[in-house]
């Protein structure tokens, strides 16, 4: 009788039907996934204390699992650690943290409000999140790229959009009053934020600033980043209100720097300087004709 578990290959003498044999894998390959897998549990946490009504805690979680997702990706580069296993789970990551727990954390703080109009609007932002995080995973692997793509994100990134989705939750620990007008509010906002997700609004990435940094420019950048850190610490939530608002407000200066570079404002601008620089020809033709023929 057959075995139900047959072995990896009944042919291969090396294996003697005890399955693949296994190689040693670097401790240096499992640092990235143990990240994201922290990353995973501080986003789920945050579901949990949601549920809890511990909200400024479940918020934290939240943001603290997007750091966490941000910065795996990076840690591989550094450490040479890169592999097919830990990008398929980063993915995953993403759609725990950027797309599900935002969207229940929401929904259990305000958006419950609204009925079944909110779970509605949870739903959309969540697959919202999938969607834009399976095209970027297409894009990344696809070998034909536009040049703007290496400066722009179509459509606002998965962890920008996190960020900006809870921003009624921010609100409501400034004192907005939860009822059921806010909650129809925030529904609608919540949507709008998914329909960012999957738009194909030209989003600058921050790419085209390259890596290095003016020497004069270097004081002043840290001690901007310090100022901005310690109103994080200090005013937290006041602080995010407006990153996600200035945010918000710089998405149309961002399309329209797109637009005047690499869209139809710099199709316009070609167009017009070929037919100023023909206009300028055909001038100077019929000025040299006038004055042979006199």
């Amino acid at each position: 009788m057959q075995t139900p578990f047959p072995p990896y290959d009944d042919h291969d003498p090396d294996h003697g039907g005890r399955g693949p044999r296994l190689r040693e894998i670097p401790f240096r390959m499992l640092i990235p996934n143990l990240i994201t897998v922290l990353a995973i549990c501080a986003g789920l946490t945050g579901i949990r204390l949601a549920f809890e009504n511990r909200f400024e805690l479940a918020v934290g979680m939240v943001l603290i699992a997007a750091f966490l997702d941000g910065i795996d990706g990076r840690v591989a580069r550094l450490l040479k650690a890169q592999s097919k296993f830990g990008a398929q789970m980063d993915s995953l990551a993403d759609i725990v943290n950027f797309g599900v727990a935002p969207a229940l954390v929401l929904y259990v703080f305000i958006l419950d409000q609204a009925r079944s109009f909110g779970w509605i609007a949870a739903i959309v932002y969540a697959i919202a999140a999938a969607l834009r995080l399976a095209r970027f995973n297409v894009i990344s692997e696809s070998g034909i790229k536009s040049a703007w793509q290496n400066y722009y994100f179509v459509g606002v990134p998965a962890p920008a959009g996190a960020m900006l989705v809870l921003l009624p939750i921010y609100f409501g620990f400034l004192g907005l009053p939860i009822d059921r007008t806010t909650g129809f509010v925030a529904a609608a906002y919540t949507m709008f934020v998914g329909f960012l997700l999957v738009s194909r609004v030209p989003v600058y990435s921050g790419k085209g600033a390259g890596v290095k940094v003016r020497r004069d420019l270097v004081m002043p950048f840290i001690l901007v980043a310090v100022v901005y850190v310690s109103l994080l610490m200090s005013f937290t939530w006041e602080t995010l209100t407006l990153t996600a608002i200035g945010y918000l407000v710089s998405l149309p200066f961002g399309a329209r720097a797109w637009s005047k570079k690499y869209g139809p404002l710099s199709r316009r601008s070609a167009a017009a300087k070929t037919a100023g620089s023909g206009g300028d020809d055909n001038a100077s033709g019929d000025d040299g004709t006038g004055g042979s023929s006199t």
